[in-house]
């Protein structure tokens, strides 16, 4: 199915080059002189690559129909990650590589999104915050928090963040996954 520029979404789905690409932004420009366009930021499903095109006003590009499957994380085996469809109880393995950046921040039982397009599994999404535990940081000594400064922690899940400096190792924080920041400690 073709849409056009008018039609773009964020979050839309689309053939671009013959890869298919998430709209993460969109623009319409209409400069004084010459014709309109639509400048856009793209990431592209398979890298995770974000790249900035522009495109001419009313062009038609190909729509990719993207759904999400709701699944549970179960295990890793090191290389490969356990899922199951929360819907039909069917199980699935998945390489570390196709999982990315979501494997540091999801932990077993956790529930995640999975993108699929035309039947084909494309990506894994982290629920947007999630709870963890500190499994080691350095010591935070009174007088340190004048500042407002910030140490380095490394959670359960391995992922290292920074967190202020009364944040103690065996406390559970709260981190937002889509810049892995520290938001508050639960």
């Amino acid at each position: 199915m073709a849409v056009t520029t008018n039609q773009f979404k964020n979050g839309m789905c689309i053939v671009h080059n013959g890869k298919r690409w998430i709209i993460i932004d969109f623009q319409h420009v209409k400069p004084g002189k010459g014709g309109a366009f639509v400048r856009t930021k793209l990431k592209e499903l398979e890298s995770g690559k974000v790249v900035d095109v522009t495109f001419n006003a009313g062009e038609k590009i190909e729509d990719v129909r993207v759904e999400t499957r709701h699944m549970q994380y179960l295990y890793s085996d090191g290389s490969t990650l356990h899922f199951m469809d929360t819907g039909s109880y069917e199980q699935f393995e998945l390489s570390a590589e196709f999982v990315g950046e979501a494997a540091k921040w999801i932990k077993e039982n956790d529930e995640v999104e999975v993108l699929t397009a035309d039947g084909e599994m494309m990506g894994v999404e982290a629920p947007m915050f999630v709870d963890l535990e500190v499994a080691e940081t350095e010591p935070g000594f009174k007088g340190d928090t004048v500042q407002g400064g910030t140490k380095s922690a490394t959670l359960q899940t391995g992922a290292i963040v920074q967190v202020p400096m009364f944040v103690e190792a065996g406390d559970r924080v709260q981190v937002d996954t889509r810049d892995g920041r520290f938001v508050k400690r639960v």
